[in-house]
């Protein structure tokens, strides 16, 4: 092997190597679309959509509201969709989220967006999802009145 072609070599594997460390390579989509289809699930009122990505030993953070309180594995989480979705009838709730903002590194990737639900009990919420090994394993639910999403 040439000088040239060792010193490219050696100059692609630390290049590559410095991407796999810094979770650009990890970053993104299956992520995001994993918060997406989970978000639509809010709405859509589905419990079996809403449950398919939580770990065994995830929590949720309800901050405000009915609902308020920290619930800990898939019985207790469950339990709160369904009296989430049960507030509304089993009926859909039209909804609008902001865009999708997703952080990552090799550990795990947060995703966090805006939402505004309507239905009997119209309720805005910042939502934070943070994926351990592709699996949801913390959720976030903060009511926050304050948002403004863009019609």
């Amino acid at each position: 092997m040439t000088r040239s072609r060792t010193l490219f070599a050696v100059f692609f594997a630390a290049f590559s190597l410095s991407i796999v460390c810094s979770g650009i390579a990890i970053a993104g989509a299956l992520d995001e679309a994993k918060a997406q289809a989970h978000l639509n699930a809010v709405a859509a009122g589905d419990l079996d959509a809403l449950m398919r990505d939580y770990e065994e030993d995830a929590y949720m953070d309800w901050v405000g509201g009915a609902l308020d309180g920290r619930y800990r594995g898939k019985p207790a989480i469950k339990a709160v969709w369904q009296k989430f979705i049960a507030a509304n009838a089993g009926k859909p709730r039209p909804a609008k989220f902001s865009k999708l903002e997703a952080y990552a590194n090799p550990k795990g990737a947060t995703v966090q967006a805006e939402a505004e639900y309507g239905g009997t009990t119209p309720v805005k919420v910042w939502h934070a999802l943070i994926y351990r090994d592709g699996s949801l394993a913390t959720e976030v639910w903060q009511i926050a009145p304050a948002i403004q999403l863009a019609p």
